[in-house]
């Protein structure tokens, strides 16, 4: 089984924001498979199917981005699922708008959600699909930024961003990481 959270903050006044890209790449997953978000546990909210052959649990945290890593914690002691089969969705201000970037490690660069599972799990060792969400202008407050919609100009970029992201996340339900890293960070 593997397990793919999307990061973003729960309620419609968030839905189409930079910080929400997680939970929409996993919006678009569950609708390519008929994935349905029907169960409220962990502090998440979660769909499960199938993808691929491989049992596949989609997990949308609830407890607002600056607090995602309880939910995965929650889950992993409720399950007893291991890190290694989780990849985790998010926005990333170093990404240009449009591009994702794969990795295993790493900082939270500054991602408070990031920071919060690093924080919960005791390691910056798990799989990442880093949606690009590009810096703001000089002077442009980061939560202002994170929190506020993509522009209409972005529309056809973010449209195929989440496609990719989806693809990726779908190539690595059957590869490794180190397999799906080099074909979708090319």
């Amino acid at each position: 089984m593997k397990w793919i959270v999307g990061l973003g903050n729960p309620g419609p006044e968030y839905a189409k924001t930079r910080h929400n890209v997680g939970f929409m790449a996993l919006d678009e997953l569950a609708r390519r498979y008929g994935i349905v978000f029907n169960q409220s546990k962990c502090k998440s909210v979660i769909g499960e199917g199938v993808i691929g052959g491989i049992k596949t649990v989609l997990i949308k945290p609830m407890t607002y981005m600056n607090l995602s890593g309880e939910a995965v914690r929650t889950y992993m002691d409720y399950y007893k699922v291991p890190l290694e089969d989780m990849i985790v969705v998010y926005d990333d201000l170093d990404t240009e708008v449009g591009k994702i970037r794969l990795r295993y490690q790493g900082s939270a660069g500054g991602h408070n959600g990031i920071k919060s599972i690093i924080q919960h799990t005791g390691t910056q060792t798990f799989n990442r699909v880093r949606m690009g969400i590009s810096r703001p202008e000089p002077g442009y407050a980061i939560v202002d930024y994170v929190l506020g919609k993509f522009p209409k100009k972005d529309s056809d970029k973010l449209g195929l961003m989440i496609g990719g992201a989806c693809d990726a996340l779908e190539y690595s339900l059957d590869h490794t990481f180190e397999q799906t890293m080099a074909k979708f960070n090319g």
